[in-house]
């Protein structure tokens, strides 16, 4: 019985961790990257456009990238602030992404959709992970771990 509580609170901390993990990194990520869109610093962001979208969006490509790096910057806080909403966010977006490389002269960017997909099932992740650890705005990260940990014992 000791054997089988202590496996369920390694598993609790371990699922914590990656919720944390995840957290973090979703949120710097889209922020980091939203702000490249407008610098072009690590790549020219509007080849990766594909032509059918820059045909239906208004402007030019660049344009576009400014709408797309102002909507990762919020897409990041969001995960900040909520990752309940944040995660599905993030990973509609991500499907997005991955079907305009899908679409941006093929076989092109498939390497890169491929990855985009991998981003994607994080987002996921972290989505469902957002639901086993709920959070309260301010709470810190070892609160909301107690806290779920009496909520388990109580169950």
């Amino acid at each position: 019985m000791q054997q089988a509580a202590t496996n369920d609170s390694r598993i609790r901390s371990a699922a914590f961790q990656a919720f944390l993990l995840l957290r973090v990194g979703f949120t710097a990520a889209p922020i980091l990257f939203g702000i490249d869109k407008f610098f072009n610093w690590t790549v020219h962001w509007p080849d990766y456009l594909a032509g059918w979208i820059n045909d239906i969006m208004p402007g030019t490509a660049q344009d576009f990238m400014y709408f797309v790096g102002a909507v990762e910057i919020a897409a990041g806080l969001v995960v900040a602030i909520a990752p309940r909403i944040g995660g599905p966010l993030v990973a509609a977006w991500l499907a997005g992404i991955v079907v305009n490389l899908l679409t941006n002269d093929p076989p092109e960017y498939y390497d890169i959709a491929l990855r985009d997909f991998g981003l994607f099932l994080g987002a996921v992740t972290l989505s469902r992970l957002a639901w086993a650890f709920p959070s309260r705005l301010g709470e810190p990260a070892e609160a909301r771990l107690n806290r779920f940990k009496l909520h388990q014992r109580a169950a």
